[in-house]
């Protein structure tokens, strides 16, 4: 089967640092392409991916709770959320990566910040609600943060894996995991928030890199989570101007789209600037803000 492949140059600098963390093209292990930013592609004859209940909510802080998910794709595969398509509303998502690779601890303890208080704090204080893409090595290093996003109703984290390795290669440089791999590294991530005590945690996943395939939808298929990409890229990765991105935010925004952006200080530093401009702008022109869980369930 040939696979649809979308190249998101705008954030292909990610590589530099955050090894992929926005998204790019590769191709699979088993020679397929990898796809960027597309949603699953019905099998012939088949029903597409439709919203449908989440499982009950757990008990268990950090477990994923109870949230609108997809229907899973063509052969059991993970659905893939990119856009609210059928949204005539003015509601868009802005979502934040907090990314942290799990070899960069040291780079942590010497000084470099992975995490973006003051964009936090400027999310709650414009009322902007928000989903947060949190890798699980992320919530280590910063828990009583993890734990402060987690209990807060402006925001919910979804699984953005705990290591942010690639799910498929190449993509960026990650290093890969194999398919068992892959699936505890997703476990792992919704443990690392269970342990930071978040609550408002959600039963979807972002593929580090934005990379995956069917054979990467299929390894993470267990974990009944719903892929979410974006049709929005935001330029924030490394930008020094944030009129840059506001602008490009801007310009590409439609109702029901999804906004990839960054919440990590030392490779995203002028992203709460950006967003200054973006909220106050778009709301002038009709737009609401929403979590994905709320496009998801439309």
């Amino acid at each position: 089967m040939t696979l649809s492949v979308r190249k998101v140059a705008a954030v292909a600098a990610l590589s530099a640092a955050l090894a992929g963390c926005g998204g790019g093209t590769g191709t699979s292990q088993d020679g397929g392409q990898a796809r960027i930013g597309k949603p699953a592609a019905s099998a012939p004859g088949s029903a597409p991916a439709s919203p449908s209940a989440a499982a009950p909510v757990s008990p268990r802080p950090g477990a994923p709770g109870r949230a609108p998910t997809m229907a899973p794709g063509p052969n059991g595969l993970t659905p893939v959320f990119e856009r609210a398509r059928a949204q005539t509303d003015k509601v868009v998502a802005l979502t934040f990566d907090a990314d942290m690779t799990s070899d960069q601890g040291p780079r942590a303890a010497s000084g470099e910040r992975f995490d973006n208080p003051d964009l936090i704090a400027t999310l709650r204080r414009l009322q902007v609600p928000s989903t947060v893409f949190m890798t699980g090595r992320w919530a280590e290093e910063y828990p009583d943060q993890a734990k402060a996003i987690g209990t807060d109703p402006n925001f919910e984290i979804a699984n953005h894996s705990y290591s942010h390795h690639a799910f498929t290669s190449p993509c960026y440089g990650l290093p890969a995991l194999d398919d068992e791999a892959a699936r505890a590294d997703v476990d792992r991530a919704f443990a690392a928030f269970r342990t930071a005590g978040a609550v408002n945690t959600v039963p979807y996943f972002r593929f580090p890199g934005g990379c995956y395939d069917d054979r990467a939808l299929r390894a993470v298929s267990a974990a009944k989570v719903t892929a979410v990409q974006w049709d929005v890229v935001s330029g924030d990765a490394f930008a020094k101007d944030p009129d840059a991105v506001a602008q490009q935010v801007l310009a590409g925004v439609k109702p029901g789209s999804v906004v990839v952006m960054h919440c990590t200080r030392s490779a995203a530093p002028v992203t709460e600037e950006a967003v200054r401009k973006i909220v106050p702008e778009l709301r002038k022109r009709g737009y609401r803000f929403a979590k994905v869980s709320e496009l998801i369930g439309k």
